[in-house]
């Protein structure tokens, strides 16, 4: 069988972690202190979607797509955090929409076929966990999953899904663009993010994004096939995170920012875990994300080290 070792996926966590653009950092403080108490002992408050991290249903829905109330975190079943998995190298260009034909190709390098990918947890490699850090870079001009990604994991039937970027959907699915409350961010240019991407692919390929432009240039029954399961079942914009809405609405779970040691793996096939806290009602929670893989099947790369927290 060959030695077995444990390989964390996780970025560090901390209170100068980098978080989502609206969220605040993790306030920690000390309740004791070795001095004085002889003991230390800390206090956090953080939002939950910080970091490494699993979304629960509850996240962005009020039902699932069976119509059934959306499960707390409390409610998801172990099993959806255990098990078998592989980590797809996906070569996506920066800032680009993944595709379904990136991913079936990410699956045929990794030595498989579709038929293989029942029941797995995949993890998807397209490089941005090496960007991890407060900047524009990783969270303005991340690659990233829409409604195609979505409905080919729903088509494949993987149970789980883990990104190396900010978020299961492409920011500009989020807040971060012009979908949900928007956010509407300012990119390089000092310009909004929305702006700089027209420039860069054209108002079609933006279409993506805004409903009424994608009708514009695509037509309406070309809306519905992509985006009418979520507006009839999640009662909300096709264009806002639905990639989350298509996975979680279906009952695959998924996991965000997944980092750490992720390039020792790459290609790999191996045993993933990474539970949330039990915690009632949750939304979502911080995770250690660990793989465990035979010694002798790790990518040759060196372990990984991060620039920020160094005194």
């Amino acid at each position: 069988m060959g030695k077995k070792v444990l390989v964390d996926l996780s970025h560090p966590f901390g209170s100068n972690m980098p978080v989502w653009p609206y969220f605040k950092k993790p306030q920690i403080d000390t309740v004791h202190g070795l001095a004085k108490s002889g003991v230390l002992t800390q206090s956090l408050q953080i939002v939950m979607h910080c970091g490494t991290h699993a979304d629960s249903p509850r996240h962005v829905m009020e039902r699932e797509f069976d119509g059934s109330r959306a499960r707390y975190t409390h409610e998801m079943d172990l099993s959806e955090y255990y098990g078998d998995a592989v980590c797809l190298d996906v070569k996506t260009p920066v800032w680009g929409l993944i595709t379904a034909t990136e991913l079936d190709d990410a699956v045929s390098r990794a030595g498989m076929t579709n038929d293989e990918l029942e029941g797995l947890i995949i993890i998807i490699r397209t490089g941005m966990h090496l960007k991890w850090d407060d900047s524009k870079d990783y969270f303005h001009y991340a690659t990233g999953c829409g409604a195609e990604a979505g409905h080919w994991f729903v088509k494949n039937k993987v149970k789980t899904v883990g990104m190396d970027q900010q978020a299961l959907d492409h920011p500009l699915h989020t807040s971060m663009g012009r979908n949900g409350i928007p956010m509407d961010l300012v990119g390089k240019s000092g310009r909004p993010i929305v702006e700089e991407y027209i420039e860069k692919f054209g108002e079609k390929a933006y279409a993506f994004f805004n409903r009424e432009l994608f009708i514009k240039h695509n037509g309406e029954e070309a809306y519905k096939a992509l985006y009418g399961e979520i507006e009839e079942k999640g009662e909300c914009s096709g264009t806002w995170e639905p990639c989350h809405k298509l996975m979680l609405g279906n009952g695959i779970t998924g996991y965000e920012n997944v980092g750490g040691d992720l390039e020792k793996v790459v290609g790999k096939r191996f045993k993933i875990m990474g539970f949330p806290l039990r915690w009632v009602e949750g939304d979502g929670s911080m995770v250690r994300l660990v793989a465990e893989i035979a010694e002798r099947d790790l990518n040759d790369v060196e372990t990984r080290t991060y620039p920020y927290g160094d005194h």
